[in-house]
C-alpha cells in the first residue's frame, strides 16, 4: 500500500510561513507529479501547485509569488514552502502522487489555519 506522510500544518498568524513535507516512497516519488491540493468544508478539493518529475512547476493563481512547491530526491520528499499567508489560504493541504498507470495517491491531510 502506497503511503503519503504529511506534516508542517499548522496555526498561524496573516503574513506568516509555513513549510509543508510529503514523504513517498523511492520508486512512487521518482515517477510521480506529486502536488498539494486544499480543500474547506463543503468545496472540492483543488490543485494548490504540482511539480513534475523533470521539476516542471505549475500553481494556482491565488498563491503564485507565496507559495513556491520543490521536491527533494534523496529524501522522497515533496515540499510547500508557504509564506505571505492569508485568511483564505486556511484550508486541509493534501499531498498527491499522480502515477500514471501506477496509481493516483493522496495523504491524510494536514489542517493549516491562518488567522486574520
Amino acid at each position: 500500500q502506497v503511503q503519503l506522510v504529511e506534516s508542517g500544518g499548522g496555526l498561524v498568524q496573516a503574513g506568516g510561513s509555513l513549510k509543508l513535507s510529503c514523504s513517498a516512497s523511492k520508486f512512487i516519488f521518482r515517477i510521480s507529479t506529486m502536488g498539494w491540493y486544499r480543500q474547506t468544508p463543503g468545496k472540492q478539493r483543488d490543485l494548490v501547485a504540482r511539480i513534475t518529475s523533470g521539476d516542471s512547476t505549475n500553481y494556482a493563481d491565488s498563491v503564485k509569488g507565496r507559495f513556491t512547491i520543490s521536491r527533494d530526491y534523496a529524501n522522497n520528499t515533496v515540499y510547500l514552502q508557504m509564506n505571505n499567508l492569508k485568511p483564505e489560504d486556511t484550508a486541509v493541504y493534501y499531498c498527491n502522487a499522480a502515477a500514471g498507470r501506477t496509481g493516483d495517491f493522496w495523504g491524510q491531510g494536514t489542517q493549516v489555519t491562518v488567522s486574520s
